[in-house]
């Protein structure tokens, strides 16, 4: 009997383990297109001396527009302050591309558009919700915060500041 619950937990353990690895990607892997069809590597764009953010983002979704556009207020002080760089990840699929590139324009984005249409480096980073917002330094991620409410940028960019202290 207990030869038979050993085996039955061993079991449930390996389906626990090879259900959890199934569908995730290594950041290192991650390639994704910029607005110019450019292929970025993931790895290489997080590994800076200086803050990377990364917001990952839709068309359709109205909280994701109202942080990019707090941000898009502050982005330029941000920068000659901090060297920062954004990069939002529109994980729209690839028929809406278009319609992300229209509305960045149209709200006056200067930050580079990246698309993740397969949700790769989304699975690889664990993102279930957006928006969600990561801050990397030397690859490694500083800060990282889901949703937005007003204010939330300046949170954001008291994290930015004291990760350079």
């Amino acid at each position: 009997m207990l030869h038979l619950l050993n085996k039955k937990i061993l079991i449930f353990f390996a389906i626990i383990v090879s259900t959890s690895c199934f569908g995730q990607e290594n950041i290192a892997d991650v390639k994704l297109k910029n607005t110019k069809g450019k292929l970025i590597d993931f790895s290489e764009v997080i590994q800076s001396d200086k803050p990377v953010i990364i917001s990952f983002w839709a068309t359709w979704c109205s909280p994701c527009l109202r942080e990019l556009d707090a941000i898009s207020e502050v982005y330029d002080t941000w920068q000659k302050e901090t060297g920062v760089t954004l990069y939002s990840v529109c994980v729209d699929d690839a028929r809406s591309k278009a319609k992300a590139v229209s509305l960045a324009k149209g709200k006056g984005w200067s930050y580079e558009i990246l698309y993740d249409p397969n949700q790769d480096l989304k699975r690889a980073l664990n993102v279930i919700n957006i928006p969600y917002t990561f801050v990397f330094l030397n690859g490694k991620i500083i800060y990282k915060h889901t949703g937005y409410s007003p204010g939330s940028e300046d949170i954001l960019y008291e994290k930015i500041k004291a990760s350079l202290q």
